[in-house]
């Protein structure tokens, strides 16, 4: 894989801060993605823990060159995940892994290792 376009490692994840390799500021949420990573802002697409996690969030992560996706639903899975979000996913057969946000963000950095992942990261409820 590609050093430069790989996915950045988390660095450490607890209640509400998400440190990210190559970005000196702690994110709150985050989208992390093959080459980058940015402020995952639940405004720009209308998410909120219900319905939750929205197609157009995980789009970004594909148009980045994700190849499997890793959804947090927050420390204490307060963030649901609606069937078109996960459907979407699987027209486009990328696997989708919907887990609490620190084993989330464990089984990112594994599999950052070794193929293009994306993820949305939740550091609260």
């Amino acid at each position: 894989m590609k050093t430069e376009n790989r996915s950045p490692r988390i660095n450490h994840v607890s209640w509400g801060r998400l440190e990210v390799e190559g970005r000196a500021e702690p994110y709150k949420d985050a989208k992390l993605f093959p080459g980058g990573s940015r402020e995952w802002n639940w405004r720009e697409t209308g998410t909120n823990h219900v319905p939750g996690i929205q197609q157009t969030d995980v789009q970004e992560l594909v148009d980045h060159g994700a190849e499997v996706v890793v959804l947090s639903r927050g420390m204490k899975e307060c963030l649901e995940v609606p069937h078109e979000t996960l459907d979407f996913l699987k027209e486009r057969q990328i696997p989708a892994h919907v887990l609490p946000t620190v084993d989330a963000a464990k089984l990112y950095n594994q599999l950052a290792e070794t193929e293009p992942v994306g993820g949305l990261f939740h550091t609260t409820c």
